[in-house]
């Protein structure tokens, strides 16, 4: 009976599972979903906002204003709430920082974030030193008219569409024990919608990025062919 206590004593999935330094949150779901939200909300208008002067001589448009607006937000989600992960995994399940709770709420959706599974600690690692500052990175080289710009979304959309499709693919492998399989938040919400999204938008993004680039290249084709003809 006491092991069975102590294998016990938090709220995830399978529930077996050990995690004797665990700390339950002191700060409630809505505080914490109310933050994550109002912050990305706060950084799209100000986003939005900044993206609508003109650059180069023009306008953005409406679509590359909102792919601004969505890096930005992963800016601060891969830089800052991911990136507190991979400096403090070892010890979120007993830390009452505002970000650890953060961490231990996700976590009941997957819980291989309380028990810093291997994965997950290196996916997140990469994540947060690359996808972040380059997120930044792409809203200057927009704002700024950057000739790699269109590189950069490739590259940003194809590490995070890689990212997200090995973390559901493991998870699948493993039965989608790291969650209350069906639960309508916890494994709808936080495991399934909140990680879906690094799916569809970056497809999104690297077909932009592929009609650009093909472009782009065609063009310096058709110029480089009337080059050769002229000389000819």
């Amino acid at each position: 009976m006491p092991k069975e206590a102590e294998t016990i004593n938090h709220p995830y999935w399978p529930r077996n599972l050990s995690i004797p330094n665990y700390v339950a949150n002191d700060r409630s779901m809505s505080e914490i979903l109310v933050f994550l939200f109002s912050v990305s909300g706060i950084l799209l208008l100000a986003t939005w906002s900044l993206t609508g002067r003109k650059v180069a001589g023009s306008r953005l448009s409406g679509g590359r204003r909102l792919a601004l607006c969505w890096f930005t937000v992963c800016g601060f989600i891969h830089g800052v709430i991911e990136g507190w992960f991979s400096l403090y995994y070892t010890i979120i399940p007993e830390d009452q920082s505002f970000l650890s709770q953060l961490w231990k709420e996700y976590s009941k959706g997957d819980s291989r974030y309380a028990i810093a599974d291997n994965f997950t600690v290196s996916m997140e690692t990469v994540t947060a030193c690359l996808w972040g500052p380059f997120s930044i990175w792409i809203v200057l080289a927009f704002l700024y008219n950057h000739s790699y710009r269109f590189v950069l979304q490739l590259i940003v959309s194809l590490g995070q569409l890689y990212g997200a499709v090995l973390y559901f693919f493991t998870e699948h492998r493993d039965g989608y024990i790291h969650s209350e399989y069906g639960h309508p938040i916890y494994f709808w919400f936080y495991f399934v919608f909140m990680n879906i999204l690094w799916i569809v938008i970056p497809l999104i993004l690297i077909a932009d990025s592929w009609c650009q680039l093909s472009t782009c290249q065609s063009m310096f084709d058709k110029a480089a062919q009337k080059g050769k003809s002229k000389r000819s």
